[in-house]
């Protein structure tokens, strides 16, 4: 392809990304006859700005709450998940011992069963534990994730043993080496899977509109469904609300995006 089309192809890509950005922004800011009407206008003449203002003040949604939980609920799950599962990758990778592979097959088996098999007994459990309409139950039972404990483990596997085996020279053990070579040598990699996992954490739905009954525990994907019942739609007021919603995971991802693109290179398949 010639420079002036993959140019053209590029910038028609761009074109058809921002669309749905556009759509969002626009009818946030409109009112729903302007949203409805037959004549479409770019932009609408007035621009509604207190439509944020109503969004906040809705007393039938408590919209900041649900943002508030949605944060807290996506930086617990993005730091607890890189704990635990940067943990057990380094242990599938680095530690011998005699059931290693079983406990990879293990592993890996979790990756093939799907989530609907495994959401009941989940709710169950977070019942008996009294954690619904509660933070603990929305986050303490995605900490661990099969495939994000992979990844960790191929990353690992190319990690250089030499800078281990220095560190074990000077009396550090496995947990010590992890914690003081490892980890500052894999930010890259770790700023990576954090994107990735914070944006899942936060684009949550189905499991925080079971465990988050109470609306003191509803996170922001749970409060967004709350606009469409089966009586009304706040047409306006979805978008509004959605445009807010996404305005974290652009910051996240425009501040973050190097080290994104750096990791995801290094997440290379090794035997």
């Amino acid at each position: 392809m010639s420079g002036t089309g993959l140019y053209l192809a590029l910038g028609v890509a761009t074109v058809l990304f921002l669309v749905p950005f556009y759509l969002i922004v626009r009818n946030a800011l409109s009112t729903d006859a302007d949203i409805t009407g037959e004549s479409w206008r770019f932009f609408p003449t007035d621009l509604q700005w207190g439509n944020v203002k109503e969004l906040f003040d809705d007393p039938s949604v408590p919209f900041a709450k649900a943002l508030w939980n949605s944060t807290v609920v996506a930086v617990l799950h993005t730091l607890g998940t890189l704990l635990v599962c940067s943990l057990a990758g380094y242990g599938l990778a680095r530690i011998p011992y005699a059931h290693a592979n079983k406990v990879l097959y293990a592993v890996l088996f979790t990756l093939m069963v799907p989530a609907a098999v495994t959401f009941v007994p989940s709710y169950v459990l977070v019942s008996s534990l009294g954690w619904v309409s509660s933070l603990r139950g929305l986050i303490i039972p995605g900490l661990f994730s099969g495939f994000t404990a992979f990844l960790f483990r191929q990353y690992f596997l190319g990690f250089p043993k030499e800078l281990e085996e220095a560190a074990r020279v000077d009396g550090l053990g496995y947990w010590g080496a992890y914690w003081r070579i490892v980890v500052p040598n894999s930010l890259n990699f770790f700023a990576a899977i954090s994107v990735i996992t914070f944006i899942s954490g936060w684009n949550a739905f189905l499991w925080p509109l079971v465990i988050g009954q109470d609306q003191s525990s509803w996170t922001v994907q749970v409060a967004l469904s709350s606009y469409m019942t089966a009586q009304t739609i706040n047409i306006h007021l979805i978008f509004m609300a959605t445009a807010v919603s996404i305005l974290p995971l652009v910051l996240v991802f425009v501040f973050l995006q190097r080290w994104l693109v750096q990791g995801v290179a290094q997440t290379g398949i090794k035997g």
